[in-house]
């Protein structure tokens, strides 16, 4: 039965909303740099519902204005506990420019996707008016932007190492990672009537101290001080030294606090808390949204980020892959949270009673579709384990890689009578579904899998993530051989022939990424040419904080090694490498046979232009040579891809 929503089912966002449940205060007030979405899948609704889950009287002021007298910051008035800030579902620099530093055409956490509503690093503009307008009122950061931002780090879009968010923003605590559990703890204390400047030691928090302060004490943590925000500043070498201490810690069960330097104050960043359970994941996905925006958008447009999202189901957190590139697990963490196949139906059966829902889910995964489920056989294992992926260079013997519950799940849902279809919308690991690679896994299972998703949740396409073909690269990003991307288009092809489904097969692949030459890409491009791919929609590799490759970037330096490694940065060699993704392209024959001539790779002309110009012109307009693939599955990509995926 479809349910009448009214106004009073969303968080308020003003006095009048306020009044409407009866409030004349607040304890709580959230500022957000996206458009106010009730869902789950938005960050600030998320900590709303949180929040008002433990008693608290909650409100969001979504994109408050920052270019006038600033009202929005004043309209609620003072909260009894704390103001929360965050950027919104994503890093503002990555929401507001791309690759090249141009400003985007679009915001999609924006009605109508308008742009100019996310002031640049948002966190802490928000932050610091309010730290100037309340002084005395505690001011709790988090979100990916304040996550990923958390100690010295190298800012893109600046050229420059900023200190941790903490000093720009002036806030008082925190929070990164998923903030349900450290924020239950620290409601739990404000409650017990604990002064909000004595809580130092909850877990998953940071926190700045002054030098005449003394560190708190917990007999529990050991403490583990990386080098200053100032040492880093001196020299490349320290601070990429800094991220191996720093990635480690943060995926451990049990890690340590660590301390920075920076000025005269020291960071503080108590260590992570253990892997949400199946029972508390539940309850956030249990709390009482309308899965719907705010009703004070009606009239401005649809919100893309929720067109994309409205009828998907989110079925964990977490990614074990470790991707070099990626922040998932800096955020998320390694290790997976599943929710249980009940919560997840239950879902399934709200999303069924929406009154535009067409039978059709778009999406049933997370961040990547096939960890559903996966974790260590052996927990002691697991609890004394640093490594910073479960599955490069090679499968872990202790992980469970078993596809089977992700079958049953996908069975399950589409057992419901209002379900036409359930998409996997997310990308899959392939490599986790060749035998080759994940040896730790029955065959039988991973057959059924892929032939399970391949003839009943594929729109068409299904979106994989080889990345690169060069080992070398592919070895830095922490992504297994392109060999067993072979095998795996050969699982793929044979069950398109069989099944007659006309599928294509969606490859996506970076150019720029630290250790990739222009040789490796004359290489990606002659490989992906003789396998029947024709590239369009690629992605140039965009540094963003806290992950391997964009310290590397900036230092020149593996953290892990901290051996020198090749970056390409400068505008010709970026451009040069991404222009081999379009060896299709007739303007590009002069320049990729002149290019490769310099270097000597005439075996790669011979591959990437075989023909000579007039032939190949008049094949062109006979209509030949229009890089379908050898299997008859036109592969063009067209789908862009999330800023952070693993």
């Amino acid at each position: 039965m479809q349910k009448t929503h009214q106004l009073s089912d969303w968080l308020p966002t003003t006095r009048r909303e306020m009044k409407i449940r009866g409030w004349e205060d607040l304890d709580v007030i959230i500022f957000s740099g996206d458009a106010y979405v009730d869902h789950a899948a938005f960050g600030p609704a998320a900590l709303g519902r949180i929040l008002e889950s433990y008693g608290l009287r909650v409100a969001i002021v979504p994109q408050p204005n920052v270019n006038d007298n600033l009202q929005d910051f004043e309209k609620l008035g003072t909260p009894n506990l704390f103001f929360a800030v965050t950027s919104g579902a994503m890093d503002s620099m990555v929401s507001n420019y791309t690759a090249n530093k141009r400003r985007r055409d679009k915001d999609a956490y924006t009605p109508n996707g308008d742009k100019g509503f996310r002031p640049d690093y948002a966190t802490s503009v928000y932050s610091t008016i309010l730290k100037e307008k309340f002084p005395d009122v505690p001011v709790v950061i988090g979100g990916i932007e304040a996550s990923l931002r958390r100690v010295t780090h190298y800012d893109f879009w600046s050229d420059s190492l900023k200190p941790n968010i903490l000093v720009d923003s002036k806030a008082d605590l925190l929070v990164y990672g998923m903030g349900e559990q450290p924020l239950r703890e620290l409601v739990s204390l404000l409650k017990k009537g604990v002064p909000f400047e004595s809580i130092k030691t909850i877990k998953q928090t940071a926190f700045l101290l002054d030098s005449n302060d003394s560190l708190p004490k917990n007999k529990h943590w050991e403490d583990k001080e990386i080098s200053s925000h100032e040492a880093c500043l001196r020299d490349k070498k320290t601070f990429a030294a800094n991220f191996k201490t720093i990635e480690q810690e943060s995926n451990k069960i049990h890690g340590r606090r660590i301390l920075q330097r920076v000025g005269e104050q020291m960071l503080v960043i108590n260590p992570v808390f253990p892997t949400m359970t199946e029972k508390e994941i539940d309850a956030s996905y249990d709390l009482p949204f309308t899965r719907l925006p705010h009703p004070k958008y009606d009239k401005r447009g649809p919100i893309p980020a929720y067109e994309m999202i409205k009828f998907s189901i989110n079925t964990h957190r977490g990614c074990f892959g470790g991707c070099s590139f990626c922040t998932i697990s800096a955020h998320q963490g390694k290790f997976i949270a599943s929710r249980s196949q009940e919560s997840v139906l239950k879902e399934v059966q709200a999303v069924s009673e929406m009154p535009d829902f067409k039978g059709y889910l778009s999406d049933v995964g997370g961040p990547s579709a096939n960890m559903y489920q996966m974790k260590g056989k052996v927990q002691s294992i697991c609890d004394s384990c640093v490594a910073p992926s479960c599955i490069s260079p090679v499968i872990c013997h202790n992980l469970d890689t078993s596809h089977k519950p992700m079958t049953e799940l996908y069975q399950a849902i589409d057992k419901n009578p209002k379900i036409k279809k359930s998409f996997i919308g997310s990308g899959i690991r392939y490599d986790m579904l060749v035998p080759e690679f994940n040896k730790n896994a029955d065959p039988k299972e991973l057959d059924d899998y892929t032939e399970e998703v391949l003839t009943k949740h594929v729109s068409g396409r299904l979106k994989v993530a080889p990345e690169h073909t060069s080992d070398p690269v592919l070895k830095l990003m922490r992504k297994p051989s392109f060999s067993y991307f072979h095998e795996f288009k050969k699982t793929f092809d044979k069950i398109n022939l069989r099944k007659k489904l006309n599928l294509q097969l969606i490859p996506y692949f970076i150019s720029n990424h630290p250790e990739s030459q222009l040789e490796d890409m004359a290489n990606l491009a002659a490989e992906t040419k003789d396998m029947g791919f024709q590239l369009e929609q690629v992605q140039g590799f965009t540094p963003t904080p806290m992950t391997v490759a964009t310290v590397i970037y900036y230092s020149g330096y593996h953290p892990y090694t901290l051996k020198k490694s090749y970056v390409p940065k400068s505008k010709k060699e970026k451009d040069e490498q991404h222009r081999f993704f379009f060896w299709y392209k007739k303007e590009n024959r002069n320049w990729i046979r002149n290019t490769l001539q310099k270097v000597g790779r005439n075996d790669l002309i011979e591959r990437l232009i075989p023909i000579d110009s007039k032939r190949s012109d008049n094949a062109s307009r006979k209509g030949k040579g229009k890089g379908n693939n050898k299997g008859g599955y036109t592969s063009i990509l067209k789908n862009k891809r999330k800023p952070s995926r693993s």
